[in-house]
């Protein structure tokens, strides 16, 4: 039996679980649960406070978590990040107010900042030999300059809507992020076959996540010309169709190129192309 820690509410929780379902593991009646057992497999979930999880790693209360890459920066570089997941993204930052005259980093020297992020910023204002004040908040630092209690902020920005309701703007990107999975580093031999078979699912739901199934029609002239432009599989499966001369081609695509692709395919002579979705792909 593994036991894993998640955020116990929002956007991170219902994404983590989102995951985990995707795996085929069964979770029920979990809300308002501190933890619950999946039904058909050897896991137990933990519902935690964000800020807790690097801790109880440590301790080994859990052997894996699902959390922010910057919670990571800021409060575990000593734990071990396993998998990057691709989902929650966003970016701890340095905001000033609209009407502040920024021009570079330097700016920010004998400058007041709020924030929940200190080892963060800290670590960025002594990289760049700057002299800053800290105001350590816990929650709600965008307000901070409103009332007078800081000149600049350091905080997480996703869409950069709450920067702009408190009239801040953002000068400096720190660190980009998203969900990983991290892991604890004493592990007994049976929870690590088991923590290989769960990344071997989560690889392939992601795998999946960022590929196309690809399905099209080409003169048999063109068969090797268009299976140079499907590199993603060994070799794309080709189907004789019942028209002569002509095949059917299945592959699949990355999603990051898929216009190029899907271009450079006619010009090679693809036609009638159809594409869908993948739910898994095992590899």
């Amino acid at each position: 039996m593994i036991k894993i820690g998640i955020q116990k509410s929002g956007r991170l929780n219902k994404e983590s679980i989102d995951l985990l379902k995707k795996c085929g593991i069964s979770i029920d009646n979990f809300n308002d649960q501190l933890k619950v057992s999946a039904s058909n497999f050897p896991m137990d979930v933990f519902f935690l406070r964000n800020g807790d999880i690097p801790q109880y790693l440590r301790d080994g209360v859990i052997d894996l978590a699902i959390i922010g890459e910057n919670l990571i920066y800021e409060k575990g570089n000593d734990i071990k990040i396993v998998e990057k997941l691709g989902f929650s993204r966003c970016r701890v930052s340095i905001a000033v107010p609209n009407d502040f005259k920024y021009n570079n980093i330097k700016d920010l020297e004998g400058m007041k900042i709020a924030t929940s992020y200190p080892n963060t910023i800290n670590k960025f204002l002594k990289k760049n030999q700057i002299s800053a004040e800290l105001h350590i908040i816990n929650g709600s630092v965008e307000i901070a300059p409103n009332i007078g209690l800081s000149n600049a902020i350091c905080d997480i920005v996703s869409s950069g809507s709450t920067l702009f309701k408190n009239n801040l703007k953002e000068v400096v990107t720190i660190i980009n992020s998203e969900a990983v999975l991290v892991q604890t580093s004493n592990l007994s031999d049976e929870k690590t076959i088991i923590i290989e078979k769960l990344i071997f699912r989560i690889k392939s739901v992601l795998k999946a996540k960022k590929s196309k199934y690809i399905l099209l029609n080409a003169p048999n002239d063109k068969i090797s010309d268009i299976s140079k432009i499907l590199p993603v599989l060994k070799s794309p499966t080709v189907l004789p169709l019942n028209k002569k001369g002509w095949s059917s081609l299945h592959s699949v695509i990355d999603d990051e190129s898929f216009w190029e692709v899907i271009d450079e395919l006619k010009l090679a002579g693809a036609e009638d192309i159809l594409v869908c979705p993948i739910e898994k792909m095992v590899i």
